[in-house]
């Protein structure tokens, strides 16, 4: 059997005669980005091969000079004899670790929410979670007193603590008699109240004290990343927070592409298993930063899309995908953490926010509960822009939600020179309109590797503003600049040239990258209005506007504007929510009025079908242009383009 050395993390892995590149570097645990699931078609997987040889079907993603270098596409290249890898730097995850920690800092900046306006937008709560520890101290049986083990524990309880009556899982029935007598009949009970008319459940049986070691995790998982905070379940303070991309990303980039992928055999095992491996090492993590004892974790809220949300739990999302898109569940119940693979202690459970359909998941639900739209007065339009582009418009007293496929256009996908926000990324870009040259800021302020989404916002902007690209996304190969090109029959902008990137090689924008750019834009603002029309509200009418996402908390409001991604508002009424579906989460945990809140805003929320809506598509079109083609509806856009190139 051959054998695959990948370098620079330095893995061997042995395969099958005949074995997929990809698939190789998935079973020796190597990440090399594929956000089109290995179907050849987004040029990510880029490879070199740098010792023996590897069979590589031809793909027009690869010049004749990146072939001569050795590159393959890992994808289209099979394993027959041992090889030596090696992943280059534009293939790789990148700087994960510390651009997805920056999104877990506490910051603060004019249009951000803060801690303390969120939670006086949720209002006065009690912390109650759905769980309690309660310690007992029992009297051991004699010959007068000789009820059962599961009687006198009952009886305890409800004398000191009031708990008249529960059920039991029968791995702590079968324990009890054990725990008590080794214990000295004195104890800690974790009692799990699931509400809704279910009895109180003892889920975990402690010898010793243990009640003042409560402990929970709020769970965000995403699509791209996946978050967890670890908090004191008896005081509410956060203790620990980390963050990893989803080893998923490795079976497609968007969520098209995994439901694809998990119909595949053993598919929807797989990527199960990759999302509870990349919690189980985010539970670790967390536990460690915190100096906690894993067995005191006794219960979990996740919060996640539709499609996030059923492979996490092991559910086949394949009719989510097709026509009348129906998920198996939007309320699903709480399980035990076992069943799932976390590594979490025998008796801890895991609770996932309902979500409203197909397309509406539970990180939308879960962030309308953490910006408090759901009681405020004010005419909200909720937005998280991501792989999908899921919104919401309402107030207290009702509130209609869509979706649409925005794509991975804003997450690095489906660009030449794109990639996640991680080190080295381009994330702002001005362009001086007078030389046409870049003034460009990467993340870490290090060379440049590739464009992160808010770059690739920033750089399509100032395209535009300065004439250096039209409405269509073309651009203008009348003027004489050596930034400005055509090749291969299309032309591009070079952001940065070779030898001032770490990748040796120019990172430009061409106009494929603005077409996809701007449909991703368009599907977005496209299924903004269409939501204000369906309630014959106009764009003025809007009080307020929350962005919510990793990526949200990045853009820039006026970029965001001249490109035709978000309508034209006053920038005041724009506001960061950060990462609502983690805030909602850890509200849930922390409080059964929280959970039950939640579940209202599922229940009541109207979901807008827009595959089925016959003014999206005319609105679509109409948004595929820079800004739009009714420009009326921009005028502070097309105002700053005449001054900047009058001047």
């Amino acid at each position: 059997m051959p054998k695959v050395h990948f370098y620079p993390d330095n893995r061997i892995v042995e395969v099958e005669d005949g074995e997929n590149l990809l698939r190789a570097a998935m079973l020796a645990g190597v990440h090399v980005n594929a956000s089109c699931g290995g179907s050849s078609t987004c040029g990510k997987c880029r490879v070199i091969i740098e010792q023996g040889k590897a069979e590589a079907k031809p793909t027009a993603k690869l010049s004749a000079d990146d072939i001569a270098q050795g590159y393959v596409l890992a994808c289209t290249a099979t394993v027959n004899e041992d090889i030596e890898v090696r992943i280059p730097i534009e293939s790789q995850m990148g700087d994960s670790k510390a651009a997805l920690d920056r999104e877990l800092e506490t910051v603060s900046y004019a249009g951000f929410l803060s801690a303390k306006d969120l939670s006086e937008l949720f209002g006065e709560f009690t912390i109650n979670p759905a769980t309690k520890r309660l310690y007992v101290e029992l009297t051991p049986p004699n010959l007068e007193d000789n009820v059962s083990d599961l009687e006198r524990l009952r009886r305890g309880l409800n004398r000191q603590h009031g708990v008249a009556d529960f059920n039991v899982d029968i791995s702590v029935l079968r324990k009890i008699a054990g725990t008590l007598r080794e214990a000295d009949f004195k104890v800690t009970a974790t009692i799990l109240s699931l509400g809704g008319g279910e009895c109180d459940r003892l889920v975990k049986l402690d010898a010793g004290d243990c009640s003042a070691r409560h402990y929970g995790l709020a769970v965000d998982i995403g699509t791209t990343s996946v978050y967890v905070e670890l908090v004191d379940l008896a005081t509410g303070e956060t203790l620990a927070k980390a963050s990893e991309y989803n080893t998923q990303v490795s079976c497609g980039e968007d969520i098209i592409s995994r439901i694809v992928y998990s119909l595949k055999k053993d598919g929807l095992q797989k990527l199960q298993q990759l999302v509870v491996e990349t919690i189980n090492k985010l539970i670790d993590r967390v536990v460690e930063r915190a100096a906690v004892e894993l067995d005191d974790i006794v219960y979990m809220v996740a919060a996640g899309n539709t499609t996030m949300t059923h492979i996490f739990l092991g559910i086949s999302p394949k009719y989510i995908r097709e026509e009348p898109y129906i998920p198996t569940a939007t309320f699903t119940p709480t399980v035990e953490a076992k069943e799932l693979g976390l590594r979490m202690p025998e008796g801890a459970r895991v609770y996932t926010v309902p979500s409203k359909a197909s397309y509406v998941g539970g990180d939308i639900t879960a962030g309308l509960l953490a910006s408090g739209v759901f009681k405020s007065d004010k005419l909200t339009l909720y937005i998280d822009v991501g792989t999908n582009g899921e919104m919401a418009l309402g107030n207290a007293d009702w509130l209609l939600s869509c979706s649409c496929s925005a794509g991975p256009a804003f997450e690095g996908g489906s660009i030449k020179n794109g990639m996640r926000a991680t080190k080295g990324a381009i994330e702002q870009v001005r362009i001086n309109p007078a030389t046409l040259e870049p003034m460009i800021l990467t993340i870490g302020q290090t060379k440049p590797k590739g464009i992160c989404g808010s770059g690739l916002i920033d750089a399509v902007a100032e395209l535009f503003l300065t004439g250096v690209i039209n409405e269509k996304g073309r651009f203008n190969l009348e003027l004489d600049n050596p930034r400005i090109r055509e090749v291969d029959g299309q032309g591009e902008y070079v952001l940065a040239w070779a030898a001032d990137t770490s990748i040796k090689r120019d990172i430009v924008l061409t106009e494929a990258d603005l077409d996809n750019l701007i449909r991703t834009k368009g599907a977005i603002y496209a299924g903004i209005t269409t939501l204000l029309d369906s309630m014959q509200i106009p764009v003025e009418a809007i009080e307020e506007i929350l962005i919510a996402g990793g990526f949200g908390r990045y853009i820039e409001v006026d970029q965001s504007i001249t490109i035709g991604l978000l309508p034209e508002v006053e920038g005041e009424k724009v506001k960061y929510v950060g990462n609502g579906s983690l805030l909602g989460a850890r509200l849930v945990l922390l409080s059964r009025e929280a959970k039950d809140v939640v579940i209202d805003i599922a229940q009541k929320m109207t979901y807008l079908d827009l595959s089925t809506n016959p003014t999206f598509m005319d609105r679509y079109v109409s948004a595929l242009f820079l800004p739009h083609t009714d420009r009326d509806t921009f005028p502070s856009v097309m105002r700053r383009m005449k001054a900047i190139l009058s001047a």
